[in-house]
């Protein structure tokens, strides 16, 4: 199953030769008769036609040389002998006395020889295969087959290509003959090397055409990849077949919609935030004219607050609207860089982990997502300590603080825009609420994710990215 779940070539690959294999063995089945009916027969009309010869010959010749004119005409194939005396009439013991001559080689040449051992080697086999005709005794050949005016008996000595015959001459003695071959072996061998010369072929022009199936699927599942990683990608090419075309055309116009849809939401966000300036402003001119002391300072307190929700939003926008580009960057060297800035400023913070991690991010808004995480960690746990895991498909950017932590079932409520916790997120620390869906949103835009989870002494924050990026996919692809 993993072979074959690995790629549409492969399925293809194992389809075709499925087919090819399937299709090879009813075609053998079909023409494995009609190729032994047509063999035996073009061997049998070749031994009656060198009988018949033999036959007129020795009808025409002194009795006294019928032995070397039948020694003379043996083949390696071939056994002929006269008997005198009635016809031929118990099959059985005609058939075994002709394979008996049939084995013996008829003169002392090698190949005389080699072929006397393999009929010999397949003489067992051929008295197995025997069993369909050993009932079958002699029969009268009809004139198409035997021309000669003298009555011949026809028999089988096998279900291969084993005949024999008998033939009455003018001195009331009997020809007789016979004709085995060993069992062809070269169909076998031949049909073999037919399927594997037909499965490379057609192997190859597979991988091909997979290849040009799946490269645009490739190229769609890399740019897909990158449009979720919130990367400028460039639009599909229009081309190829027609299905092709409409998905590219699909991704395309879905890619337009999506990046218009965020560009209109960000500047739908950035316009109601410069837009609350102008009432926010009007309510701190209108306070100031408010002549009880105590409800003037929780008044301009509200107002403060207002207007850090506004700034930070209008922040949050211009950073949405900026299109930072994607580069090659060493992900532990902007780390422990910004782990040390932070240490000089005075904060507890230590890094691990200096090995170097090509990544390819757009690095400015990566490390603000850091910062805010380490940011958090200093002034809610004391200190933060920044590691770094890599691991085959996903790179883990650990910080762990001392601090008290937060409650499992608020683990994801706190990424809510402008949510706080109240015991530790207090107003006096400065934050309205937006650090952590700030820092999410970056990293969900490279592909990966943040997770909270508690350690027996603090809390542990844990950003994981995909190990491989989106743009090098798409090289890939293309």
């Amino acid at each position: 199953m993993r072979i074959w779940d690995r790629s549409i070539a492969t399925q293809f690959i194992c389809l075709m030769l499925f087919a090819l294999l399937l299709s090879q063995a009813i075609s053998f089945l079909i023409s494995r008769d009609e190729r032994g009916n047509a063999v035996r027969e073009a061997y049998k009309g070749e031994f009656l036609s060198r009988a018949e010869a033999v036959a007129r010959l020795l009808e025409t010749t002194s009795p006294a040389i019928e032995d070397q004119i039948t020694q003379a005409n043996n083949t390696l194939n071939t056994r002929y002998w006269v008997t005198a005396g009635a016809p031929p009439a118990d099959p059985e013991s005609w058939r075994q006395a002709a394979w008996a001559r049939l084995t013996e080689p008829f003169t002392s040449s090698e190949s005389a020889a080699f072929m006397a051992r393999a009929i010999k080697k397949d003489l067992d086999h051929d008295k197995i295969g025997a069993s369909a005709v050993i009932g079958t005794g002699w029969t009268n050949l009809s004139p198409e087959d035997w021309h000669s005016p003298r009555p011949a008996k026809f028999i089988r000595l096998d279900d291969y290509y084993g005949v024999g015959l008998a033939v009455e001459l003018n001195r009331g003695t009997w020809l007789n003959t016979a004709f085995a071959k060993p069992a062809m072996g070269g169909f076998w061998s031949s049909s073999a090397l037919s399927f594997a010369v037909t499965a490379l072929t057609l192997s190859i022009i597979t991988i091909l055409a997979a290849r040009a199936i799946t490269r645009p699927m490739r190229r769609l599942a890399a740019a897909a990849e990158a449009l979720g990683r919130g990367e400028a990608t460039t639009p599909l090419p229009e081309t190829g077949p027609q299905d092709m075309r409409h998905t590219a055309q699909a991704f395309n116009r879905m890619q337009q919609r999506l990046q218009r849809f965020v560009a209109d939401r960000t500047r739908m966000l950035a316009a109601i935030g410069h837009d609350l300036r102008t009432p926010i402003t009007s309510l701190r001119l209108r306070t100031e004219f408010v002549g009880d002391a105590e409800i003037r300072e929780k008044m301009l307190a509200t107002i403060d607050e207002m207007q850090k929700m506004t700034e930070a939003t209008l922040t949050f926008a211009r950073e949405e609207s900026a299109v930072e580009e994607t580069r090659s960057v060493d992900l532990s060297a902007l780390v422990q860089s910004l782990s040390d800035d932070l240490a000089d400023m005075g904060h507890d913070v230590t890094f691990n982990n200096g090995f170097k991690i090509k990544y390819r991010c757009r690095a400015d808004a990566l490390r603000r997502a850091i910062r805010n995480l380490i940011e958090n960690a200093v002034r809610y746990g004391q200190r933060a300590r920044v590691s770094i895991a890599k691991a085959e498909d996903a790179i883990d950017i650990v910080i762990e603080d001392d601090g008290p932590g937060i409650p499992p079932e608020l683990a994801e409520q706190v990424f809510v825009p402008f949510y706080r916790l109240e015991d530790s997120r207090n107003r006096e620390t400065g934050g309205v609420g937006l650090g952590l869906s700030i820092a999410r949103s970056i990293v969900r835009n490279h592909g990966g994710d943040i997770k909270l989870v508690n350690h027996p002494g603090g809390l542990r924050a844990i950003i994981t990215l995909p190990a491989i990026d989106a743009r090098t996919r798409l090289a890939a692809a293309a």
